[in-house]
């Protein structure tokens, strides 16, 4: 853990966390994969499908908590795969019950098999009922800085807009509505889906988002294990970037080391 991790930690809804990297669990060849990317990457939140991981409901199966254990990680459940609102709270309301009241979620509710973009209509009101629920919740959303507004309004603790499409790696498509949606919050902005490799994960934390939550840039890779520590490195700079204040851009030369002055 580095000073810069200590000293700036991510704060969402009740909870401290020191990594502003969040990570996946899915996608991995088996739960040792799973294990090792997850240490690599420095998290301390991995979020999970409820309605496709097994965490103790089924007995017989290879248990994803062994992976990745409650007592060292903050177990983020998600709604992925929901395709309606009833289907999502039902499976927040799972997740409560298997993990002994754990009432920080991460909402998504797909409106779309081929792009998985959100179905925001759905959306709110699946995070409206939540809210008013007592959950601490996590929302996927489109790069919409309308709708990420009236998400934080609703309650959520953090806005996650997505870069572009789950699983493209593209990187950020509109950083335009990512500052205006960043300039405009205040609740955590979390980029959610698209990231490809480190430099995505370090434009997002410069452009000032408060983290990035990735799965298959790094289980996709070809070195997961690898990619998950260059992602953690990645985001550290990223938001030392950011906090240091780049340059400004500029159109023509300027010389490094004055020319007034010299000798010959």
């Amino acid at each position: 853990m580095t000073s810069e991790q200590n000293t700036d930690p991510l704060i969402v809804g009740s909870r401290t966390f020191h990594s502003r990297l969040l990570v996946g669990s899915g996608k991995y060849k088996d739960l040792e994969e799973t294990r090792l990317a997850s240490e690599a990457s420095g998290a301390d939140v991995v979020t999970l499908a409820i309605r496709r991981s097994n965490i103790g409901q089924n007995p017989d199966e290879e248990n994803l908590l062994d992976a990745i254990p409650p007592e060292k990680y903050t177990i983020l459940p998600n709604t992925a795969g929901c395709f309606t609102a009833k289907d999502a709270v039902r499976t927040c309301r799972l997740a409560r019950e298997l993990l002994d009241g754990h009432d920080l979620v991460k909402l998504e509710v797909l409106g779309d098999k081929k792009t998985l973009y959100p179905d925001i209509t759905a959306t709110l009101e699946a995070a409206e009922t939540l809210v008013k629920d007592n959950f601490q919740v996590m929302v996927y959303t489109s790069d919409d800085p309308l709708i990420a507004k009236r998400l934080e309004e609703i309650g959520c603790v953090a806005v996650m807009p997505l870069a572009a499409p789950i699983g493209s790696g593209l990187g950020i498509q509109n950083k335009y509505n990512i500052l205006n949606i960043i300039e405009n919050a205040t609740v955590p902005i979390i980029i959610d889906a698209g990231v490809g490799t480190a430099s995505d994960a370090a434009v997002a934390m410069e452009l000032g988002c408060d983290g990035v939550l990735m799965n298959s840039a790094i289980s996709a890779a070809q070195n997961p294990i690898l990619m998950a520590s260059a992602m953690k490195h990645a985001i550290i700079a990223g938001r030392e970037a950011f906090h240091a204040g780049r340059m400004p851009r500029k159109r023509y030369a300027s010389a490094s080391s004055p020319i007034d002055g010299t000798f010959f």
